[in-house]
């Protein structure tokens, strides 16, 4: 993994490597951000609500194929590994529930599901943690993990009052059990954007390594405008780097790869932009499907051709246009995005700078009216 992917500011950090002519780390870190594994455990009893919430995690319905069943078809101390077709290295591990017999051993559960290779492990329940889960909780923090989490998902009959008396409760007894500064998140397993999630999500990447927090962002369906805005940002850091390496940055005497700048590159960033905004026609369908939707008037929200289908021939187009665009606008955003020392820039910088990035403002615009439609947000 690139060392440029260790910072606390993703775009800074590639900054920071133009500037000390690091431009393998900048290559590793764009093909690192393209393709980067996260794996998701979740414990807890195999009810609706775990269900669900696997689903949510995953933008689908039970009615999806290869979502997650309740009844579950697996058996008891069955591990459960859940794909995502649209995202091959963002993966769900359903954990068998954590038994409550009193001779319950954690270092046993631990190794039997290999619980240590996990990016995190989710907690769940429905009323207060076990004993026994906290049990789990306090043998993998001996392990030196520290992305463990409680979350106690909402059931159906559940109305705000009933969920603060269980959070309350589970804290009492996460305190009791001896977990120093215990938090519990409630989350609504079919409505993500609904309660603590966006604060849990906020929590669990601040908490793991920027390049997993990095691929839970994009892996994560796009339920709420602060996520559209988030992955938005996160695209942009990817053109960065890309057109950073197409460009030819004059500050740097060292070869760069000038084919970089050609039309794929920007197919396969604004396909893998146009799939994490989930608006691609599959994604659509399923969120369609979840809410209750009509996938058709969904769909007509799509106003840019990318968010439709990304095409060479679109990209070319917008390049063509950028290359044309020498605007004071245009220069501001390469000082911006430049080093001091490095912004005598090529023009094909600029040009990839400025069509890609206008390219994800566009699919992103799409992306909120998608879940103002879903979720009322902004309205």
């Amino acid at each position: 993994m690139a060392d440029v992917l260790r910072g606390l500011n993703l775009l800074e950090t590639l900054k920071e490597s133009i500037e000390k002519n690091n431009i393998s780390d900048i290559k590793d870190a764009m093909e690192d951000m393209l393709i980067s594994r996260i794996n998701i455990a979740i414990a807890g009893e195999r009810k609706a609500e775990k269900a669900t919430f696997i689903n949510s995690l995953r933008g689908m319905s039970q009615d999806d194929e290869g979502s997650a069943r309740f009844p579950s078809s697996a058996a008891p101390e069955e591990l459960t590994i859940f794909l995502n077709s649209k995202h091959p290295d963002y993966r769900l591990f359903d954990l068998p529930p954590i038994s409550s017999d009193p001779t319950f051993q954690a270092e046993e559960y631990i190794e039997r599901f290999k619980a240590v290779r996990y990016n995190a492990i989710i907690i769940t329940f429905t009323e207060s943690p076990s004993v026994n889960s906290v049990a789990l909780w306090r043998e993998l923090r001996s392990l030196q993990k520290e992305t463990i989490y409680f979350v106690l998902l909402a059931s159906v009959n559940d109305t705000d009052k009933t969920l603060e008396v269980k959070k309350a409760k589970s804290l009492e007894l996460l305190k009791a059990e001896g977990v120093p500064l215990p938090k519990v998140f409630l989350v609504q397993p079919s409505a993500l954007e609904k309660l603590d999630f966006l604060t849990f999500l906020e929590v669990m990447r601040g908490d793991l390594p920027e390049i997993r927090a990095h691929a839970l962002l994009l892996a994560l369906p796009t339920f709420s405008k602060s996520l559209v805005t988030q992955k938005k940002d996160a695209f942009k850091a990817l053109v960065w780097a890309a057109a950073s390496l197409s460009g030819g940055v004059s500050a740097i005497p060292v070869p760069l790869v000038s084919s970089m700048v050609d039309a794929t590159v920007g197919v396969r960033i604004l396909t893998k932009a146009q799939i994490s905004l989930c608006l691609d026609d599959e994604s659509l369908q399923r969120l369609a499907r979840q809410r209750g939707l009509d996938p058709a008037r969904m769909k007509a929200l799509r106003t840019c051709a990318l968010s439709v289908e990304v095409s060479k021939s679109e990209v070319k187009r917008r390049l063509a246009e950028a290359e044309k665009d020498t605007s004071t606008a245009t220069t501001r955003l390469v000082e911006l995005a430049m080093p001091r020392h490095a912004r005598s820039v090529s023009r094909s910088f600029t040009v990839m700078l400025q069509a890609l990035n206008t390219a994800i403002d566009d699919m992103g615009a799409d992306a909120e009216k998608v879940v103002t439609m879903v979720t009322g947000e902004g309205q």
